[in-house]
């Protein structure tokens, strides 16, 4: 059963349990409707409710949210709990989250655990709180409380839940502190309901929206939480649970809720294959080749999660930089109060560097962050080879070099893995496991178990120039550079992707990277380069110039004085001569024929990587764009997207972009196919 009910003399006993998280779906509403009966006809003294597991709830099963919503209702379901005459106690352990705060709002008393945790992310996945979070919430903790919880979705502890009055205690055991509540006690709290809504404040409301602004362009739910706890404040409780329920039903079935869910079972579905039955290598010690600001930011992420850590470097002083550089991070991390100072001299016993290979001898996997050339990777492989163990794994944090081709540097191929992290390594969530032709499955096990513990999202992926993200990165850029020098500027074109949803611009984000990274990736292409495939020489003779982005002081843009940018009109000018010369008339595109043109040359790129099998299935892709190059999560990933626009619609519209230019806008097969067929993108599996 998903609720059980027991009773011990006068005191009845209700858990909820549904594993693997006790999440809040028909047979648990069914259940607990059931135990509000049942407490009322046993003529309990009072009632606690607790989950099994060590979790009290995460929420509504989100699996139910593409049918229609199915009897009993959770908001009647807790108006039975708040309105009964028996009180109930809520008794937190785990997580209370969504539904599951809101099960523990209809209580007349909650007791959390110190390690629990409470909160209502809803917004996250495109609604609201439908079951009275936005009425009971404000009358509890106050309005700036409320909205900071409910529009930014982020859970609280139990110290701060309770300094907010969100909780009346926190005890090691929640449960018997909920038995050993004073009878006299508990009968004088007042239901959460009939407590005094607080006032309106402009000023409190004003600075909620321009956070929500801030943190969370582009999204529907979180102005219409605002706005739902806002009428709530001048109506009768009931009539604000009304409107908020209706609210989160319309959200339900919005585009942006659908694109969440996707979002959400996909980064849920980040797992080794079920076929994967290789055991991995046991992991203690992790030799890190490069202290770099990517070396040492891979090196603090094993360091968290528990690991020694050695890095290697070429010299003393590249010894002495590295560890400059992890402890920055260190330091960073104690400030921001991620860590304690027991944690900081705990992470730095485990962490060395050096210049003596013989120091990782019993590591047991190697991380290759060193400079991106070929001869370098190939001189670190045979010298990580000699040094460790025959069963250690090598793994390279290439971002475009033929992975193969650094296999071939040691007796043994099969040893050798991609495991491509994201700047800062320490921070992004994103790791691209990159699977050559000779991995073995043992490698591969062991690059999802290191995800796992590095709590990143692992996802597979084929050797390629640039794997998936930055394949459809350099995509996306050399599609905004034949719009920059075909008639629009970088700041036009920033500014329609920032209004498609993402955080900044390609200009933008290659200032913060730096233009000559870019340029030393075109020059190793210069080789291999398709004669026919048109060039845009901009950005070279930027690097010609000196402008580098911000660490020169101006880029795309310029910084003056170290500050914010600023459009620079010599930039614009080197458009016009390149123009000029390639006998380019100019012409004037709009912000939705950016977003198109971008956005089309991406959605075909992805299709043909889905079909060279380098993704295992679009909703791969989807994560790798989300997490590691900052597509709007709230468009579900750029497959998903995709599907919104419809196969047919895309194939129709690369049909006329092909009549420009048929090289690089030639249609992917998969397009057409699935075009041809009326099936979703989504679908699609690899050739």
């Amino acid at each position: 059963m998903s609720v059980t009910t027991r009773r011990e003399d006068n005191v009845g006993y209700v858990t909820i349990d549904s594993p693997p998280v006790n999440a809040i779906g028909r047979s648990v509403r069914t259940g607990l409707r059931d135990a509000v009966t049942w407490a009322e006809q046993s003529n309990l003294e009072r009632v606690i409710i607790s989950g099994a597991g060590g979790m009290f709830a995460a929420g509504a099963d989100t699996k139910e949210f593409d049918s229609d919503p199915v009897e009993p209702h959770l908001p009647d379901v807790l108006n039975a709990i708040d309105q009964s005459f028996i009180p109930w106690i809520a008794a937190i352990e785990g997580v209370a989250l969504g539904g599951g705060a809101e099960i523990a709002l209809a209580c007349d008393m909650r007791i959390m655990a110190p390690s629990a945790s409470i909160g209502f992310p809803e917004v996250t996945l495109g609604v609201i709180p439908g079951a009275g979070g936005t009425q009971r919430l404000p009358r509890l903790v106050g309005l700036a409380n409320a909205l900071d919880m409910i529009t930014l979705g982020k859970p609280v502890k139990a110290q701060l839940a309770l300094d907010i009055g969100l909780v009346h205690a926190v005890d090691e055991d929640p449960v018997y502190a909920a038995f050993m509540v004073n009878s006299e006690a508990l009968g004088s709290f007042v239901s959460v309901r009939d407590l005094p809504v607080p006032m309106l404040d402009a000023a409190i409301l004003n600075a909620a929206r321009e956070r929500i602004n801030s943190k969370s362009s582009g999204q529907i739910a979180p102005h219409k939480a605002l706005d739902i706890i806002e009428a709530g404040i001048g109506l009768p409780f009931l009539e604000g649970l009304d409107i908020e329920r209706k609210t989160f039903l319309t959200l339900r079935g919005s585009e942006q809720a659908k694109a969440l869910r996707h979002v959400f079972f996909a980064e849920r579905g980040a797992k080794a294959p079920a076929d994967l039955t290789a055991k991995p290598v046991e992991l203690a010690h992790v030799a890190v080749v490069g202290g770099g600001l990517m070396g040492s930011g891979i090196a603090y992420a094993l360091l968290n999660s528990g690991f020694r850590v050695t890095i290697l470097e070429t010299d003393d002083d590249g010894v002495e930089r590295a560890c400059t550089n992890v402890d920055t991070i260190i330091a960073a991390s104690l400030k921001r109060g991620l860590i304690d100072e027991a944690g900081s001299n705990e992470r730095r016993k485990r962490f060395a560097a050096t210049t003596n290979y013989n120091n990782v001898s019993d590591a047991t996997l190697a991380i290759e962050a060193a400079y991106e050339s070929m001869d370098v990777k190939r001189t670190v492989f045979a010298a990580l080879e000699q040094a460790l163990p025959a069963h250690a794994i090598l793994a390279s944090n290439t971002s475009y070099l033929d992975l193969n081709e650094i296999a071939r540097s040691v007796s043994d191929p099969s040893r050798v893995i991609g495991l491509h992290f994201f700047a800062p390594a320490h921070i992004m969530k994103l790791l691209e496991i990159v699977v050559g032709a000779h991995t073995s499955d043992t490698a591969l096990a062991t690059g999802f178990v290191l995800g796992k513990r590095l709590r990143k999202i692992p996802v597979a992926v084929g050797v390629c120039d640039g794997f998936v993200g930055n394949r459809i990165l350099a995509r996306y850029r050399e599609a905004a550079d034949t719009i920059f020098m075909d008639g629009s500027t970088p700041w036009d074109i920033d500014e329609a992707m920032v209004e498609f949803g993402y955080a900044m611009g390609p200009y933008a984000a290659q200032d913060l990277s730096g233009l000559d990274i870019a340029h030393a990736n075109r020059r190793r292409q210069d080789a291999t380069r398709d004669p026919a495939r048109r060039y845009i020489p901009i950005a070279d003779r930027m690097v010609e110039l000196g402008k580098l982005g911000r660490k020169t002081g101006a880029g795309w843009y310029r910084y003056p004085g170290g500050g914010g940018r600023v459009d620079d009109p010599i930039v614009a000018d080197l458009a016009l001569e390149e123009a000029h010369f390639a006998g380019i008339k100019r012409v004037d595109y709009s912000a939705d024929e950016i977003r198109e043109r971008v956005l089309l040359a991406m959605i075909n790129e992805a299709a043909d990587i889905l079909q060279e099998g380098i993704a295992r299935n679009a909703s791969d892709i989807d994560l790798v764009l989300v997490f590691g190059y900052g597509f709007p999560r709230w468009r579900g990933g750029l497959m998903h997207y995709a599907d919104t626009l419809g196969a047919k619609t895309i194939v129709a519209r690369l049909e006329e972009l092909c009549k420009e230019d048929p090289i690089a806008w030639k249609i992917s097969p998969l397009l057409q196919q699935c075009a041809a067929n009326g099936t979703l993108i989504s679908d699609a599996a690899p050739a």
